[in-house]
C-alpha cells in the first residue's frame, strides 16, 4: 500500500505494449499526411521523388527509433530523451531540448494540431472559422476557430488530468478509428477508382524531377534533385514527428525496458508503412502535376489541391460531392487523438525537469490522480497562447531544423553512453549498432546542411530559439541553490 508521499512522486505503471504503441502511432499521424504533399510535389515534381521523399522519412525514423529502443531500455524514466541528453552530455543540453520543447516543439504542435481539427470542423459548422473574428486589436486577434482550438486543448487537458488510465483510453480509441479510416481511404484509392487516367499520367513522368519556384518551372540535375529531396522533407519529417513522445512517458509504462523499444519499432513501421500507401493512393487517384488556376481536383492535381488538402481533394476524385465533409470528419478524429498523445506526453518532460530544479518546482508534483497536474496546466496555457498568437506556424517551421539537431545528438549519445557507462545494463542493444545509428547520424546530418544552404528562412531562427535557452538555464541554475 502506497503512502499519500509516495503517491505524490510515483507515477502508476499502466500502459501495455498496445497502449504504448498507440501513443507513438497516434501522435504521429495528425492533419500532415493530408496536407503537406502538395508542397512537396511543388518541389519534386515526380511521382517516384514524392514517393521517395516519404520512403527515405519512414527509413530515417525507423532507424532513430531502433537507435532510441537502447536508451529506453537504459533509462526508463519519465522525460525520455530529456533524461538521455542529461546523461549522454550535461544537465545544459537536456535543458535546452526541455526548453525547445516547451517554448515551441511540443506547444507550437499542440496550438496547431488544435487549430487544424478547428478548421476542419469549421466544414461541418461554418460558425467555427478563422473569418468569424471577435476581437481584433492588430497586433492580436480572436476569432471563433481559436476558441474551439483552445477548447479542445482545455477539454484534453481535463481528461489528461484525471489519470493516466482515461488518458490511455481516448488514446486508444483515437488512434484505432483513424487508423483504420485511414486504411479505408488507401484501399478506395488504390482499388475502387472509376479510373486509372491519373495513375498512368503519373507513370509517364515518375521519375521526371522538376521543381515549381518563381522563375518558373525548372528542369532538375541530379544534384538539383539531391536539394528538393532534402528541402521537401520539412514536410514528412514534420508529419512524421512526435514518435519519441513514447518515452516521456517511461515511467508510466509496464515493463519499460521491453514495451518502449518494441512500441517504437511497431509504431513507426505501421506509420511509415500507412504514409507511403497513402501517397500511393494519391498519386493513383490524381495525377501529381496540376494547374494552378484548374477548375477540377483532377486539373489542380496535388501540387495545388485547394488549400493544399490533398487527402481531401483525393477523396472528392474517388467519392465525388461530399468529400470534404467526410474528410473533415476523418482529420477531426485524426488531429483530436493525435493532440491527445502529445498533451498526455509533453507535460512528462516538464515534470522530470521539474524533479531536476530546472523548471517550476509545483510541476515536478503528482496530482491525487498520479499525473504531473501541474506541467500539464503550464502546457495547456502555453499551448493557447500560441493559439491565440498566430504564430505557431512560423514557429513549427523554425523548429524542424532543431527536432533534427535533438535526434542527432540524442543517437550520438548512445556511442557516447557506450563509452561513459560500458557495465549499464542494456535489455535492448541499437539494432546494428555501430553502422545503422551512424547511418542516420550521416542522413540527418546531409538533410541538416542541405536545409542550412537553402531554406536559412527555416533554420536559422530554430537554432536562436534554441540557444535563448541558454541564459534562462543559467537562472534555473542560480535559483537551485539559492
Amino acid at each position: 500500500m502506497k503512502t499519500a508521499l509516495q503517491a505524490k512522486h510515483e507515477f502508476n505503471r499502466t500502459l501495455s505494449l498496445f497502449d504504448s504503441t498507440a501513443i507513438v502511432v497516434g501522435s504521429m499521424i495528425g492533419s500532415g499526411i493530408f496536407i503537406v504533399s502538395a508542397e512537396m510535389s511543388r518541389t519534386l515534381g515526380s511521382p517516384g521523388w514524392l514517393l521517395l521523399a516519404w520512403a527515405i522519412t519512414g527509413f530515417i525514423t525507423l532507424l532513430a527509433a531502433l537507435s532510441y529502443g537502447e536508451l529506453a531500455g537504459m533509462m526508463p524514466h519519465a522525460g525520455g530523451q530529456y533524461v538521455y541528453l542529461r546523461e549522454s552530455y550535461n544537465p545544459l543540453t537536456g535543458f535546452l531540448y526541455g526548453w525547445a520543447l516547451f517554448l515551441v516543439i511540443q506547444t507550437g504542435t499542440i496550438a496547431a494540431v488544435a487549430v487544424a481539427f478547428a478548421k476542419f470542423t469549421g466544414v461541418l459548422i461554418p460558425f467555427f472559422s478563422t473569418t468569424n473574428v471577435w476581437l481584433n486589436l492588430g497586433f492580436v486577434k480572436f476569432d471563433t476557430a481559436q476558441l474551439l482550438a483552445i477548447g479542445t486543448i482545455i477539454i484534453l487537458t481535463i481528461i489528461n488530468l484525471s489519470g493516466i488510465r482515461t488518458g490511455r483510453l481516448i488514446q486508444n480509441i483515437f488512434t484505432f478509428t483513424k487508423v483504420f479510416a485511414l486504411i479505408g481511404l488507401i484501399i478506395m484509392g488504390i482499388y475502387f477508382i472509376k479510373s486509372d487516367i491519373s495513375f498512368q499520367i503519373n507513370k509517364s513522368i515518375f521519375w521526371d524531377a522538376q521543381s515549381i519556384s518563381k522563375e518558373g518551372i525548372i528542369q532538375l540535375t541530379w544534384f538539383g534533385i539531391i536539394i528538393a529531396l532534402g528541402t521537401s522533407m520539412v514536410g514528412s519529417i514534420f508529419s512524421s514527428d512526435a514518435w519519441n513522445n513514447i518515452t516521456f512517458t517511461a515511467g508510466e509504462v509496464i515493463n519499460p525496458k521491453k514495451n518502449i523499444p518494441l512500441s517504437l519499432f511497431f509504431g513507426t513501421l505501421i506509420v511509415t508503412v500507412l504514409y507511403i500507401l497513402a501517397n500511393i493512393a494519391y498519386i493513383h487517384v490524381l495525377p501529381v502535376r496540376g494547374i494552378v488556376n484548374g477548375t477540377s481536383v483532377f486539373e489542380r492535381g496535388i501540387q495545388y489541391a485547394t488549400n493544399s488538402r490533398v487527402g481531401t481533394a483525393a477523396m472528392e476524385g474517388i467519392i465525388g460531392g461530399g468529400a470534404a465533409i467526410v474528410m473533415a470528419v476523418f482529420i477531426m478524429i485524426s488531429t483530436f487523438g493525435c493532440n491527445n498523445g502529445l498533451i498526455l506526453a509533453g507535460a512528462r518532460v516538464y515534470y522530470a525537469m521539474s524533479r531536476d530544479g530546472l523548471f517550476f518546482k509545483k510541476a515536478g508534483e503528482l496530482n491525487k490522480n498520479g499525473v504531473p497536474g501541474n506541467a500539464l496546466i503550464s502546457q495547456a496555457i502555453w499551448a493557447s497562447v500560441l493559439c491565440l498568437s498566430g504564430t505557431y506556424s512560423d514557429l513549427l517551421d523554425y523548429i524542424v531544423f532543431a527536432v533534427l539537431v535533438f535526434y542527432v545528438l540524442t543517437i550520438i549519445g548512445i556511442f557516447i553512453l557506450r563509452k561513459k557507462y560500458p557495465e549499464a545494463e542494456r535489455p535492448y542493444k541499437a539494432f546494428g549498432y555501430p553502422f545503422l545509428p551512424l547511418l542516420y547520424i550521416i542522413l540527418a546530418v546531409i538533410i541538416m546542411i542541405i536545409l542550412l544552404i537553402y531554406k536559412p528562412y527555416y533554420t536559422w531562427p530554430g537554432l536562436f530559439i534554441v540557444l535563448s535557452g541558454i541564459p534562462v538555464y543559467y537562472v534555473w541554475e542560480k535559483r537551485r541553490y539559492q
